[in-house]
């Protein structure tokens, strides 16, 4: 199975990047947490893209806040899926992430999460994965049979709540 790189720009970004790794793991997809700067390590972030496919990454996750240039700065150097994943900060409440990161020009494609989306980054990474994986593609159908499942049982309960009342 294709691993998932998750490059975060800052150490500060750790705890919403957690939440991406979890999910991933959920699914045992192996996952492999790095930081690293665009601005202030962009060598090591450059080499680190270009090596990926031939070290069994299949899909990248940048997550940044700011200026938030880490998703572009690796989808210029690799061919593989990078999914930016905007972080929160005290500037502009993320929009400014945000904006850096779907904004990229022709020909430089990222794919972008809403600011602060880590679950949603690491399961479009399964997804993307599960285009060549029938396990985690029964995975993925299993999570969504689940969560039609939660959303069926609070309907229930809520209509069984409104009958009491």
């Amino acid at each position: 199975m294709k691993k998932v790189a998750v490059i975060m720009g800052s150490q500060s970004d750790r705890p919403v990047v957690r939440r991406a790794l979890d999910v991933l793991a959920g699914f045992g997809v192996p996952a492999e947490a790095r930081v690293m700067s665009a601005h202030r390590t962009p060598e090591e972030a450059h080499d680190f893209a270009r090596r990926a496919r031939a070290e069994g990454f299949g899909v990248l996750i940048a997550a940044a806040g700011k200026a938030a240039h880490l998703a572009g700065a690796l989808a210029a150097v690799t061919t593989l899926p990078v999914i930016g994943l905007p972080i929160k900060s005290s500037t502009l409440d993320g929009l400014d992430a945000l904006l850096s990161t779907v904004q990229m020009p022709r020909g430089v494609p990222v794919a972008t999460v809403a600011i602060d989306g880590a679950e949603n980054a690491a399961l479009l990474a399964v997804e993307i994965l599960a285009v060549s994986d029938e396990a985690l593609y029964a995975a993925l159908l299993r999570r969504r049979a689940e969560m039609a499942d939660e959303v069926r049982a609070a309907d229930r309960a809520l209509r069984a709540e409104s009958e009491e009342t």
